[in-house]
């Protein structure tokens, strides 16, 4: 498990110095820009600042050289490095009302404040802040919107309507869209960890969840639970390691990411944990061997005995008929049928035990 979280912070630290692109940065960090702020571009990438190449509109524009300037007109600006390619855009607007967003990336649990601005900065009275087209807010006094906490559905396109002052007039003005993204500051987290296990036996659980790529330093907090009971954290390491399990070890398992700092709660889906009563397979063997030798002596001793059994028992010698009854020597037997018998010495067994002699069968001279 350690190995594997290891290789999964391995993984992150390799993406973030692969994702290496041009970045274009914007004085003050609003976005859009406005001309009237005295706005200063700089491109950041690989390479020398010499090698920076600028567009406007998709035109090239300017020399080929410096790696900032200062905006005199309003557009959509890229720069270029040979080594990391085209930059993202960065809009300069000079319209009459625009609605402003903060430039460093958002993530849950943040706050971010959006700001409608009127031309050069004329009064903007009566505004509204619409969320995928949706109004959420309406303002008599003030232009700021502060959104505390964000989620993920805080992401869509804002924008805002006011009412703006001029020298000689008041007209109702409609920012442009700006798009707000809300990133994850971590994945909701998987729980991973044996479904079965013998009673005495070691449980390691371990709680995986990514985080963010933009602040991948984030600190988090690990809680467990057994059947919604807590059994682990709140702690910094994402494992659980239970040395020895018995039978009320037995349960559904999950697991819970926090944000130190901020109300983000993530948790895992649950791990059917079953442990199992531990069985003495020496013992167990010892014992069907024991069993299967009882069993089969016994089967020797009926296939094997039983015929010696029965040859001192039902010997008879031969049959005639009598009148007389039972006779008082020793060697023969007058049934009450007339049914006379000899005996032979080891064969007096009439009425004796569970091995009685058979009843005497209807031909003379058959011996049994």
């Amino acid at each position: 498990m350690a190995r594997k979280v290891a290789l999964l912070l391995w993984a992150q630290t390799l993406g973030l110095a692969g994702a290496q692109t041009t970045q274009l940065l914007v004085e003050p960090p609003w976005r859009p820009a406005v001309l009237w702020d005295q706005v200063t571009l700089t491109c950041q990438g690989s390479g020398t600042a010499s090698a920076t190449t600028w567009y406007k509109d998709m035109w090239r524009w300017g020399p080929k050289g410096p790696d900032h300037f200062t905006v005199t007109e309003s557009g959509t600006y890229h720069c270029d490095r040979p080594g990391s390619g085209l930059s993202p855009p960065m809009t300069v607007s000079d319209d009459d009302l625009v609605l402003q967003v903060p430039v460093p990336a958002l993530l849950e649990g943040d706050m971010v404040t959006l700001r409608c601005r009127g031309w050069w900065d004329k009064s903007v009275t009566s505004v509204s802040f619409y969320h995928d087209e949706k109004k959420v807010w309406e303002l008599r006094d003030g232009t700021e919107l502060s959104l505390s906490n964000l989620q993920l559905q805080h992401s869509g396109r804002y924008r805002c309507e006011g009412l703006v002052q001029s020298w000689f007039s008041v007209r109702s003005s409609v920012s442009s869209p700006v798009t707000v993204t809300v990133h994850e500051l971590f994945s909701v987290p998987v729980l991973e960890g044996p479904p079965e296990l013998t009673e005495g036996s070691p449980l390691t659980l371990i709680c995986l969840s990514t985080p963010s790529l933009l602040r991948p330093q984030a600190p988090l907090l690990y809680v467990f639970y057994r059947d919604r009971q807590v059994v682990g954290g709140p702690q910094w390491s994402p494992q659980l390691l239970v040395p020895t399990v018995g039978i009320s070890h037995s349960g559904n398992y999950s697991c819970q990411v926090r944000s130190e700092g901020v109300a983000l709660r993530k948790s895992s889906s649950q791990l059917r944990v079953t442990v199992h009563i531990a069985v003495n397979v020496g013992r167990t063997l010892l014992f069907l061997l024991l069993l299967l030798a009882v069993i089969g002596g016994c089967h020797w001793w009926h296939h094997r005995g039983a015929p010696q059994r029965r040859s001192r028992c039902w010997t008879l010698v031969s049959w005639a008929p009598s009148t007389q009854g039972m006779s008082t020597g020793s060697d023969r037997v007058t049934s009450p049928m007339g049914v006379a018998s000899h005996l032979g010495p080891h064969n007096r067994c009439l009425s004796q035990g569970p091995h009685r002699c058979p009843p005497a069968l209807p031909h003379l001279g058959i011996h049994k």
